[in-house]
């Protein structure tokens, strides 16, 4: 039996755009747009899943899925920077940001350390290889590195090095505990002919 799981990246939104870590904002609508326009783009799926972050949950309704959030396939959990760009972080904690985007096991914030994230991502993929049939998750990117980083057993210090952009599709093909991966595609309207 062959499980394939279809991650989605969400849409693009205020929060992206601005690197912003997730401040549980919207879709701008130049996002939900292109989602929408992309609604026939997904082949069809057993099951349709969704990280419980609203972008997701939207980006999932702008394509035309009713997708059942996943408390396992939630975004990284950045603690008290929740909500604050990048860059106003790194201002304020330079070495704190240092150490967390060098050290997989190191969380500053008070959250969750990447390390944590890839295991528990990691634990979700294992139960979805024994699922029969395609499985369209709709997640945040770094589920997305997180889901990379385990089905090719690379370190997690790697994890800050893929790149995922909005609206892309990355495909995991397994059976027999291996997943082949197709990286990320952009999720577009297929073309008129």
């Amino acid at each position: 039996m062959t499980s394939r799981v279809l991650l989605v990246s969400p849409a693009m939104s205020a929060s992206l755009r601005q690197a912003r870590f997730d401040d549980g904002g919207s879709l701008d609508e130049s996002g939900a747009a292109r989602a929408r326009s992309a609604a026939s783009a997904l082949p069809l799926a057993v099951r349709v899943l969704t990280s419980p972050g609203v972008r997701c949950r939207e980006t999932a309704v702008a394509l035309g899925l009713d997708g059942v959030p996943v408390p396992e396939l939630a975004g990284l959990d950045v603690g008290r920077w929740r909500g604050r760009t990048l860059e106003e972080v790194g201002a304020a904690e330079p070495d704190a940001v240092g150490r967390w985007l060098t050290d997989p096991a190191c969380a500053p914030h008070g959250g969750e350390s990447v390390r944590d994230l890839c295991g528990r991502v990691a634990g979700w993929l294992t139960v979805a290889q024994e699922l029969e049939g395609r499985t369209v998750a709709v997640v945040e990117p770094e589920v997305v590195r997180a889901a990379v980083v385990d089905a090719l057993g690379l370190p997690a210090a790697v994890f800050w090095r893929l790149d995922v952009p909005p609206l892309t599709v990355t495909e995991l093909s397994g059976r027999a505990g291996r997943w082949n991966l197709r990286l990320g595609c952009p999720l577009a309207a297929p073309e008129a002919g």
